[in-house]
């Protein structure tokens, strides 16, 4: 491609840059964090294709002349000429590149899922610490707080206490429900799952991937991983409600 082709390709790389940064599509990718820094890339990319084509119009046409005929008099074998004064075309099929481009903007693609999450080790790490809960009941935790309080600190600031956590449900190879939340650290690239084991009152139809809001308590099951032999804790669920799909559907608590 053309210089302006380039400038071009740049410019639309930072339009679908800033178009997922404007809207929720970033946390497809991204988390939440990140944002800034992505509305700042798209920026440069713009601002550096918009110098492109500044630059590239003001040179002196007769410069380009100048060395188009610079590159036809090297002879009949030089690259870019074919000896009688045509330059070579690029492909057309070079602009398929731009394809990815649209599919970005005009199609948004799926959080990672049970799929994802059964293929890989549950990303569960021991808590630093265990803040103080405030007095709610039921009280909301996510599943890698859950997760952490019951594998590690073995419910002990849990108590009897009801909890409410959200997360989508896979279903293990011998039929044993989790709820599943992808723990970020930077991007999608890197999420990995924490799973809790549900038993209990559930609900006796569970679609993959459906995301659930459960409700229960404390319970010392729990289980090893089969991907990684990691602790799987249990919840005792006592109710399940169907939820939509959270507008951030990954979990970055683990690296606050």
């Amino acid at each position: 491609m053309n210089r302006q082709a380039q400038a071009v390709i740049m410019f639309l790389v930072g339009a679908a840059v800033l178009h997922a940064g404007f809207t929720d599509l970033y946390l497809r990718y991204v988390k939440a964090g990140l944002r800034p820094l992505l509305l700042a890339a798209g920026v440069v990319l713009i601002l550096a294709a918009l110098a492109t084509v500044w630059y590239d119009l003001r040179a002196p046409k007769d410069a380009h002349r100048h060395a188009e005929g610079a590159g036809e008099g090297e002879g009949q074998g030089a690259e870019g000429g074919d000896g009688h004064g045509h330059a070579h075309r690029e492909p057309r099929v070079s602009w398929l590149l731009v394809l990815p481009l649209f599919a970005l903007i005009l199609v948004a693609p799926p959080a990672l899922g049970s799929y994802s999450a059964l293929h890989t080790g549950t990303a569960l790490q021991a808590p630093l610490a265990y803040p103080r809960l405030p007095a709610t009941d039921p009280l909301p935790l996510s599943v890698v707080d859950y997760a952490g309080r019951a594998a590690y600190g073995h419910g002990r600031t849990l108590g009897n206490r009801r909890v409410e956590v959200t997360g989508f449900v896979a279903l293990g190879h011998d039929g044993t429900p989790y709820l599943v939340r992808m723990a970020l650290n930077c991007c999608a690239a890197d999420a990995q799952p924490v799973k809790i084991g549900l038993t209990g009152h559930i609900p006796p139809v569970l679609q993959p991937d459906a995301w659930l809001r459960v409700t229960g308590t404390y319970t010392g099951k729990r289980a090893k991983d089969p991907v990684n032999d990691g602790v799987i804790p249990f919840l005792d669920v006592t109710e399940a409600k169907p939820v939509p799909t959270p507008r951030d559907p990954y979990d970055e608590s683990w690296n606050n």
